[in-house]
């Protein structure tokens, strides 16, 4: 348990670092996660430790129990109503906030860390390799994962192949590129072209 703790600190670590030499004009980019900018992914990254319990629930009421509906309304406000300077600062105060995603554990925590990592880091040019034994705590194991029924990506007659690890998922006609790179794919992300090779890449990558 401590391993998983220090891996999540360290993927916040390392985001906080990432948005502090962030320039401003930065932050009004977009995301992977489609319609937010950077501002909105790090104020949704950020929303379990500026949230408490009772609030929570008064926002979650306010959206009629609509979870995802609730995340973007939150995350569209906050990233208004906090600055650059406030949302790096929630990420850097919170690196080892015990947050846990309901029913996902720290597992879950880590992969909402690394997942929304990449979103904003793939389209600023920022990446670098998740290393090997965080990613592989994130990578589903099965097309049958609760990670892959929760994004509802389709992924029939695809074999998800990594060309950095030996890792893969499904069956069916390859679609190869880095193990972080599909598991955004898997995650429903488009991808900046270039990224992913095989004839299903058209499905994941960014029009042109």
């Amino acid at each position: 348990m401590d391993d998983i703790r220090d891996m999540i600190a360290a993927q916040r670590a390392e985001l906080a670092d990432l948005l502090g030499e962030l320039p401003a004009p930065r932050w009004d980019e977009p995301s992977l996660c489609a319609g937010w900018r950077v501002r909105e992914v790090v104020a949704h990254v950020t929303m379990p430790f500026r949230y408490g319990g009772r609030r929570f629930m008064l926002e979650l009421v306010k959206s009629r129990g609509r979870f995802n509906e609730m995340a973007d309304r939150l995350a569209r406000r906050d990233a208004a109503d906090l600055s650059p300077a406030d949302l790096t600062e929630a990420v850097r105060s919170n690196i080892g906030h015990p947050w846990k995603p309901p029913g996902g554990g720290f597992a879950g925590a880590l992969a909402h860390d690394v997942i929304h990592g990449l979103d904003i880091a793939v389209p600023l040019g920022f990446v670098e390799p998740i290393p090997e034994e965080r990613l592989r705590l994130v990578l589903p194991a099965s097309t049958a994962d609760k990670s892959v029924r929760f994004f509802g990506t389709d992924l029939a007659g695809i074999e998800f192949r990594a060309t950095d690890i030996d890792w893969a998922l499904g069956s069916g006609t390859p679609l190869t590129g880095t193990a972080q790179e599909l598991l955004l794919a898997i995650c429903g992300r488009k991808l900046p072209a270039g990224r992913l090779e095989g004839e299903p890449s058209a499905r994941f990558t960014q029009p042109g």
